[in-house]
C-alpha cells in the first residue's frame, strides 16, 4: 500500500469501511440500503478530496483493516472445518478409531483387488 497512489488508498479504505458498515448493520438488524448508499458516497467523497493529505492515515487504516479482516476470515474458516470434521467424525491424525467414520478401513482391503500401485 505504501507505493499505491492516494486515490487507490482512498478506494481501498472506502471498501473496507463499507464492509464493516454492512457487517455491523446486518448484525444489529438495522440495515437500510439508503443509509448504506449515503455512507459509501460520503466516505468516498471525503477520502477522495483529502486523499493526498490523509495518505499516511489511509495506509495505516488499510493495513489494520486487512489484518483484522484476514484474521477473522481464517479464524472462522478453521472453526467451520473443525465443526464439520467433528460432525462427520473425521480424525485427521488417525490417533484413535471412531465408530461410523468416513475413513477407509485398510485392513479389510484385499491385496489381489489392487490393480495399480503408485
Amino acid at each position: 500500500m505504501e507505493l499505491s497512489s492516494p486515490r487507490f488508498k482512498s478506494l481501498a479504505v472506502t471498501a473496507g469501511l463499507s464492509f464493516w458498515f454492512l457487517i455491523i448493520t446486518f448484525s444489529l438488524n438495522i440495515f437500510h440500503l439508503e443509509y448504506f448508499a449515503i455512507f459509501v458516497i460520503s466516505i468516498l467523497l471525503i477520502t477522495q478530496i483529502f486523499s493526498v493529505k490523509l495518505s499516511k492515515a489511509l495506509d495505516v487504516f488499510a493495513i489494520f483493516n486487512t489484518k483484522v479482516f484476514l484474521g477473522l476470515f481464517f479464524l472462522s474458516l478453521v472453526s467451520i472445518y473443525g465443526i464439520t470434521f467433528r460432525f462427520l467424525k473425521v480424525d485427521l491424525l488417525r490417533i484413535r478409531k471412531q465408530p461410523n467414520s468416513y475413513w477407509l478401513k485398510m485392513q479389510h482391503l484385499e491385496e489381489h483387488r489392487i490393480f495399480k500401485q503408485y
